[in-house]
């Protein structure tokens, strides 16, 4: 592709809402274009970056096992309602109607719509265990969309879903994610810290972080920086080998402030090895149970021929908020500084020309096809 032909609307007037460096590098650079409040188009550029982030998340999850599949952004509020989570979600869901009246939202994340098509298709313990992943639109109605794609209303995200039969197998699922994110930050030039964390709307009783150095983020993180030295790439996709590494890296203090408290900190932690800054979540892991399988009657018949809830957990990347991610941990000098894996070219042609003799110009442009 010639430079002369790319689609790269450069702009230097900025809106005044564009307060980080992510928001305003990606405008005036022509990655993306405003289409309302929250709401992006990807241009050519910003849309290439966005495709090689997706294709290192896929990758990862390919590797642990986890099988892709394609879920839609339109879902029945029935399931919803029987999960008992249709009231509870909040504003931030859009519920809508179609010409029959029946009532439907754009879905914000997909713990029912898999549960359904899990429970309507596998009958026995010896389909388990299962993880399933897909790669799509989601919409959230933020009351303040801000910061561009950080925090936008529709965004692009691979989310998971683990069934297992029982909470000891369940855990070695959740590792595998564990393990799948770590890898999959490494390959994106990330250092991504995994710490505890709250549910929130999800659910359950585990829960993960994994958040990357910024100035600009809007967690708070303290941490024992030892963490980074932990040697991801030692660990296997087995189970011994990830329960040691979930282990070892919960032996490092590493807390966002809603669980911070100094008094622990203090003395888990030496002065030296403290880290407090802020920090920007890219990912998030969730172990919870029965709580949709129970209330959705989802359920296997095991070995002895009673029946079980499935154990299920859930697992979210925000694709398209990465992008804006990366730029905010690795910018330099008003720079974007891409890694190598995500870079939107990986090589320019620079033909020295000559008046009088094209010549270079048109070996130049056969090497670019």
């Amino acid at each position: 592709m010639l430079l002369s032909k790319l689609f790269i609307p450069v702009t230097k007037d900025l809106p005044s809402e564009a307060k980080i460096k992510s928001h305003q590098l990606m405008l005036r650079t022509g990655m993306i274009r405003q289409s309302s409040a929250g709401i992006y188009s990807w241009l050519p550029l910003g849309f290439k970056i966005m495709k090689k982030i997706e294709k290192i998340v896929r990758e990862e999850q390919n590797n642990i096992g986890a099988q892709e599949m394609l879920m839609p952004t339109i879902q029945p509020a029935d399931i919803w309602k029987e999960s008992g989570r249709y009231d509870d979600y909040g504003e931030e869901m859009l519920r809508i109607s179609d010409r029959q009246k029946r009532e439907m939202l754009y879905g914000p994340t997909n713990e029912e719509q898999i549960t359904e098509i899990f429970r309507s298709s596998v009958k026995s313990y010896k389909l388990l265990p299962q993880i399933f992943y897909h790669i799509q639109w989601k919409f959230r109605d933020e009351l303040r969309p801000r910061f561009g794609v950080m925090r936008c209303r529709e965004f692009f995200m691979k989310d998971a879903y683990s069934f297992d039969l029982t909470e000891k197998d369940a855990v070695i699922s959740y590792n595998k994610m564990f393990f799948a994110y770590l890898k999959t930050f490494q390959r994106l030039g990330l250092k991504s810290i995994p710490m505890k964390a709250d549910t929130g709307p999800i659910g359950g009783d585990l829960s993960h972080e994994f958040v990357i150095l910024a100035e600009t983020g809007e967690s708070k993180i303290f941490a024992d920086k030892r963490i980074f030295e932990v040697p991801i790439n030692d660990y296997k996709n087995n189970e011994i080998s990830l329960k040691k590494m979930r282990n070892d890296f919960m032996e490092f203090y590493a807390v966002t402030d809603d669980k911070f408290n100094a008094d622990t900190f203090n003395q888990n932690v030496n002065k030296e090895n403290q880290i407090q800054t802020k920090g920007i979540e890219v990912g998030h892991i969730f172990y919870f149970g029965d709580k949709y399988s129970k209330p959705m009657n989802c359920s296997v018949d095991t070995s002895d021929g009673k029946k079980t809830f499935v154990k299920m957990g859930s697992y979210g990347i925000g694709v398209s908020r990465l992008v804006g991610a990366i730029i905010e941990a690795k910018y330099n000098n008003e720079k974007m500084k891409w890694p190598k894996s995500i870079a939107p070219f990986e090589a320019v042609v620079i033909p020295a020309l000559n008046k009088n003799d094209d010549s270079n110009l048109i070996r130049a442009k056969k090497s670019l096809r």
